[in-house]
């Protein structure tokens, strides 16, 4: 047969006139808090969300929950919409994994009286009814659990965990653990064929006493295994519960990393060779293996590594994911010295023919997204998790991916577990917004943002500080706001006699018009921390310091100063929460006269907050024309925040008052509800730090969150554009 062949002409049009596809990509498109899955009124208990699977349709997703005891079920059928859709508890059991199969969920169930007694069950519920229909003794304490592809085989870890306290956690400590296979029949186990496959003798480490942490199916129904601890990857024919293959995950040296949990991000030390004691393991395909390489003991080399199944090794990330992880503010310094951004765990799977696989930091709360090229991954991506994201499931028919974050910060009133969605679709990532460049080979580091001031000459260029998370190196930062996502191309560190400055609390920052800058230090009375003012030259070295004065301090507290603007020769200071003189829901708009060297202050009014426990206070000051706008907000996140927005005061109305009298108080109008903004940003729960807001040459308003250095934090950084703050005065009537 002839080939046919368009005519020239025709050729040429379609060439010229059709528009490339754009590159699909993956977006965070909701959030589910797990505690909705509870009775309203046990809503304050610790509850997690750790593994997660799905249903065959998709519609339906099922977590472990370890500490409430149970496991829960979320109504995706509308992905944007995710509904509580029930919740299955397990008296004197505690779940570790879930896996589906048919209309059933094996549940993994630890109910072991010690670590040197343990015992557990693979317990069966109906996706129907929610009822619990089966159990299998298991004969040890379970973690992991697999499905094989086919339907036909379940696998357990049987990890027999070892007691961390005991000899400083060394092996062995017996009884050892194994790996069980159980039949299927249409999603039931059969657990009269229960075989129970021993991996005692394997190891070079702690032969004796295997610890089996991950179990995964390929599709020709091998397992396989990792020990953790035994820094081990074991391959069982499922079939016949042959081991038919294992070796030593081995060893990785990194350089360029930052290994020390010092108050300070610096890529620029040396790790010797250390295991790598993967985590979780996953198939790529039927001849090569992914190991997420978290470290539970003495190990943990930050990334993870595609093996062949022979054990040699086709692919090393070594410090590569950790390094993204950090040019998006996610790098957790307070893990420096043991295991950095933790890789615990993996999904992988096919979207429109490519395979992707998805790698999740526990302590950064961040999923990197990878394409397997067979040769070295391509990296395409990384998405904004909860705090601390332990499983993720893929359903490509739906074009989705799930993650399961298992902390649960309610005791501090902060963020709780919950379950992202994610879409992939053609478009633009609608995160990071905010990333760093790199410098001598290494990304810059960053986190932390508290305090923001505009460029006075360059519109969309920004200078952040970072505040007391960093404290060993206060930094100034330069952004490129011009990008998307806007550049981090610069950092200078706050230096006093040519070292880094200390006790600094950096939470305002302001242009000294002199080519360097003035900031706002929070003090903190129980930590011997100074409420203070301080002047940076253009190269960052501190030329001056102004002490709050004696009549301020006899009433003072820890919630300082929270922004910081100059106008004319005078300074403005915005202290976040009301003092010991202050009246309920006031607090005060400071000024120091720089020609003067005195302060005077005036009274701001603030809202009441929503509810118990809660606080309202300022984050930021800046002007711009004619008026001061203010960040005033509740500390408050995810659902439960009420109270993000920025305020005006005309610049007639500061006019201060002397300390120790009656103060004025000003008269604010809300210019823009921020709650909008945040819940669009990335379709998750809202941030509670909106902590920096700048206005640039052109009137442009710029926002950016603070997220806490990744402590006890997702970690996430929002940074965007809001418009011109006049025109929305404006509109407003003012």
């Amino acid at each position: 047969m002839r080939p046919i062949r368009l005519p020239a002409a025709l050729a040429l049009l379609a060439s010229t006139a059709l528009p490339a596809t754009a590159e699909p990509v993956f977006n965070r498109i909701a959030s589910f808090p797990v505690a909705l899955n509870l009775p309203e009124a046990e809503r304050g208990s610790e509850t997690s969300a750790e593994i997660i699977a799905a249903s065959a349709d998709g519609n339906t997703l099922v977590y472990s929950d370890s500490p409430n005891g149970g496991i829960g079920f979320v109504d995706i059928t509308d992905a944007r919409a995710p509904k509580a859709a029930g919740y299955v508890a397990f008296e004197g059991g505690e779940p570790t994994s879930v896996a589906v199969s048919s209309g059933n969920v094996l549940v993994g169930v630890n109910t072991s009286e010690s670590f040197t007694n343990p015992s557990g069950q693979l317990a069966v519920v109906s996706m129907a009814d929610r009822t619990v229909t089966a159990r299998c003794d298991l004969g040890g304490q379970p973690d992991s659990v697999a499905v094989s592809p086919d339907g036909t085989l379940a696998a357990v870890a049987i990890e027999n965990e070892r007691d961390e306290d005991a000899n400083d956690g060394a092996l062995p400590q017996m009884p050892a653990g194994f790996v069980v296979l159980l039949p299927l029949n249409d999603g039931t186990p059969d657990c009269a064929a229960l075989r129970k496959v021993e991996l005692t003798g394997l190891a070079e480490i702690g032969g004796e006493d295997p610890e089996p942490e991950f179990v995964s199916f390929n599709a020709n129904n091998e397992l396989a295994v990792t020990l953790q601890e035994n820094n081990h990857i074991v391959l069982i024919d499922g079939k016949t519960g042959e081991v038919t293959g294992h070796f030593s995950a081995g060893t990785v040296a990194l350089d360029k990393v930052d290994a020390q949990d010092d108050g300070r991000i610096a890529f620029t030390d040396t790790i010797e060779a250390r295991p790598r004691e993967p985590d979780a393991v996953k198939w790529l395909g039927l001849d090569r293996l992914i190991t997420a390489n978290e470290g539970d003991w003495k190990g943990g080399t930050r990334g993870f590594t595609i093996f062949n199944r022979d054990g040699t090794v086709s692919y090393e990330a070594g410090a590569a994911f950790e390094m993204e992880v950090a040019k998006a503010g996610h790098y957790p310094d307070k893990r420096s010295d043991a295991k950095g951004v933790e890789p615990e765990g993996l999904e992988v799977a096919e979207f429109d023919g490519q395979r992707l696989f998805f790698v999740l930091s526990e302590r950064g709360s961040a999923v990197g997204v990878y394409r397997d090229t067979g040769a070295a991954p391509e990296f395409l991506q990384l998405l904004p998790s909860g705090i601390s994201p332990e499983g993720a499931v893929a359903i490509p028919g739906r074009n989705l991916l799930a993650t399961a974050n298992e902390a649960d910060l309610v005791e501090d009133g902060a963020a709780r577990s919950h379950v992202m969605i994610y879409e992939r679709a053609e478009g633009t990532a609608a995160y990071p917004q905010l990333v760093s460049v790199e410098k001598d080979g290494v990304p810059i580091g960053w986190g932390a943002l508290g305090a923001l001031v505009a460029d006075a000459e360059k519109p969309q260029h920004l200078f952040a500080a970072s505040d007391s998370v960093y404290g060993k190196a206060p930094t100034i930062f330069t952004i490129d706001a011009t990008q998307k996502p806007a550049r981090i191309t610069d950092a200078m560190v706050v230096t006093e006699n040519g070292a880094p400055a200390e006790k600094l609390d950096i939470e305002g920052i302001t242009l000294d018009g002199a080519g360097g800058f003035w900031l706002a230090s929070e003090g903190n009375p129980e930590k011997d921390v100074p409420h203070q003012l301080v002047r940076i030259d253009a190269e960052g070295a501190v030329i001056e310091k102004v002490a709050f004065p004696a009549a301020l301090l006899e009433h003072q507290t820890r919630f300082g100063a929270e922004g910081i603007a100059k106008v004319d020769n005078t300074l403005w200071i915005a202290v976040q929460r009301p003092w010991k003189d202050d009246p309920k829901n006031t607090t005060k708009l400071l000024a120091y006269d720089l020609d003067a060297k005195t302060w005077g202050a005036v009274r701001y009014p603030l809202e009441a907050p929503s509810a118990e426990g809660a606080w309202v206070g300022l984050s930021e000051i800046t002007v711009s024309g004619d008026s001061a706008y203010l960040i005033e907000r509740d500390n408050l996140i995810g659902d439960a925040a009420r109270l993000k927005q920025i305020t005006r005061v005309s610049l007639d109305q500061l006019k201060p008052a002397p300390l120790g009298g009656e103060l004025p108080t000003v008269t604010k109008t809300v210019v823009r509800d921020l709650l909008p903004d945040l819940k669009a940003q990335t379709a998750g729960y809202v941030v509670d730090k909106v902590e920096g807001l700048a206005i640039d040459k052109d009137g442009t308003a710029f926002v950016v969150t603070d997220n806490d250095g990744v402590d006890d934090s997702s970690g996430e950084t929002l940074c965007f554009e809001i418009g011109k703050l006049d025109e929305q005065s404006a509109a407003l009537g003012n």
